[in-house]
């Protein structure tokens, strides 16, 4: 498609003013602002759960300020990748950070022989004495894991650089419609609802406290909007009118979660025992990290020391590279249709792919524990918020490197209780399913082809990894892991 017949969809897409801001439509810059903070704000329990998910593997269990030094590193990457997407990549509003297509690699990477023993894992262990027994054996136990990663997902990198740039991505979408598209879309969400269970079941009220509030600002509230006063260049200040609850529902859903959890927590409301009722909302429960968390700290290539290579794991974390490279097409798809776009073009998503590898690369250089894709949180925050302007998740990237360099302010989000969080995934995975299952509009859903392939695929997609979760000898490679 030429870049008039993109300008030509654009302006049809537009005139159905199912957003409020366009992809290229900037909105006044303390929106953009606020906006790209929100944005933010959506894959942050991802963007942190990441490092959590992993710290054993790595050897962090008991290091918080090594983890908070990570998840800095993992925040400040996701900007930075987020920016190259953005701007040289698919140039669609959608925010980039670790994949959990890598959690399986890394972890079996480093369940190998030679990584398997990490004594400071053992919670049995006297913490207070674990400094003296060697804070700096600790850290380069750790630091030589990290090292590992980092060197088998950059050559894993350099691979999904040439699929992407090749154009191979752009070929193969000439043979994927909307029969593909759709199963593709709805199994990004369906397939990740455990995390939102995971996130929610040590307190449901919460978790949906968290849902009701996304949807009474975002569907109910979302036709009152908020006398302020406006500043224009030539015409100075003017009253203004500004739809908070549509721009702003899961920030203000958020925000009022968490002020009810620290009442909660203050007037004694949720049990102090780990096995209590309500424990998991409580916000006191990780100040550990805050206290310990550095309060600057530039991320730089080579922080950890030079990355090393090993044969196996660039195998393994090509399986993730090939698994979130899928991911990352629906989601282009799931983005332009909330963002008010037209499809993504073949070569768009080639660049969107090759720029993906290169993220991938330049933040494994960087110290990142796992490679990158898009993310569907912020996907599901446009079709709430309806703003799909690229401005504002670009501000939402130099938002996160900047956070990325202050790991004590980031790491104040960690102290956010997991149930808000679910509840934030519930909304947000659902949103993202809707899309995928919208794509059906465009097919004949008389025909039993078309039912079959779009059936047949969902299906088999959650049976599939069952049958492999519960019959784990069924399938034997002839290697074996240390666990």
């Amino acid at each position: 498609m030429t870049e008039k017949g993109i300008d030509q969809e654009e302006k049809k897409y537009d005139k159905n003013k199912r957003v409020l801001y366009s992809v290229k439509e900037i909105p006044p810059w303390h929106i953009t602002i606020i906006l790209g903070f929100q944005n933010f704000l959506t894959c942050l329990g991802s963007t942190f759960a990441y490092p959590l998910i992993i710290q054993s593997a790595l050897c962090l269990s008991t290091d918080a300020v090594g983890l908070a030094q990570i998840i800095g590193t993992t925040i400040f990457v996701s900007g930075v990748s987020t920016l190259i997407q953005t701007t040289f990549g698919v140039r669609l509003p959608i925010l980039q950070s670790c994949s959990f297509a890598f959690v399986t690699p890394v972890i079996s990477l480093l369940t190998l022989n030679q990584w398997a023993d990490c004594p400071f894992n053992d919670k049995s262990l006297n913490q207070t004495l674990l400094p003296e027994i060697g804070g700096a054996i600790h850290r380069e136990l750790w630091q030589a894991r990290v090292r590992e990663v980092n060197g088998a997902m950059m050559l894993a990198a350099l691979f999904q650089v040439v699929i992407g740039l090749s154009g191979v991505i752009g070929l193969m979408m000439n043979f994927i419609g909307p029969l593909t598209v759709t199963p593709t879309i709805a199994m990004i969400g369906l397939s990740i609802f455990e995390v939102a269970y995971q996130k929610s079941e040590n307190q449901w009220w919460i978790a949906i406290m968290t849902v009701a509030l996304i949807v009474i600002f975002s569907q109910y509230l979302r036709n009152i909007s908020v006398p302020c006063i406006g500043y224009t260049k030539g015409s100075g200040f003017s009253k203004t009118k500004i739809p908070i609850f549509t721009l702003f529902p899961v920030l203000f859903a958020i925000v009022a979660a968490w002020v009810v959890c620290v009442i909660l927590t203050v007037t004694g409301a949720l049990s102090d025992d780990p096995k209590g009722w309500g424990y998991a909302a409580r916000t006191d429960t990780k100040l550990k990290v805050l206290d310990e968390a550095d309060w600057f700290r530039f991320p730089y290539p080579g922080q950890w020391g030079t990355p090393t290579v090993s044969l196996a794991g660039v195998f393994g974390m090509l399986a993730g590279i090939f698994a979130s490279m899928v991911e990352s097409v629906g989601d282009y798809y799931a983005c332009a249709r909330l963002a008010g776009a037209p499809p993504p073009p073949g070569s768009a998503i080639s660049r969107g792919i090759g720029m993906e590898g290169l993220a991938s690369l330049v933040g494994s250089a960087i110290g990142s524990p796992g490679g990158i894709t898009s993310y569907s949180q912020n996907i599901g925050a446009i079709g709430i918020t309806k703003v799909g302007s690229r401005v504002v998740i670009q501000a939402g990237a130099v938002i996160m490197i900047i956070l990325g360099c202050f790991t004590k302010f980031g790491a104040l989000f960690i102290t956010l209780p997991d149930p808000i969080v679910g509840g934030i995934y519930i909304v947000t995975f659902g949103m993202v399913t809707g899309v995928g299952i919208s794509n059906l509009q465009f097919v004949d859903l008389n025909s039993s082809r078309n039912l079959l392939v779009v059936g047949l695929p969902m299906v088999f997609a959650l049976c599939l990894p069952k049958w492999i979760a519960t019959h784990q000898s069924a399938i034997n490679t002839g290697e074996y892991a240390f666990i």
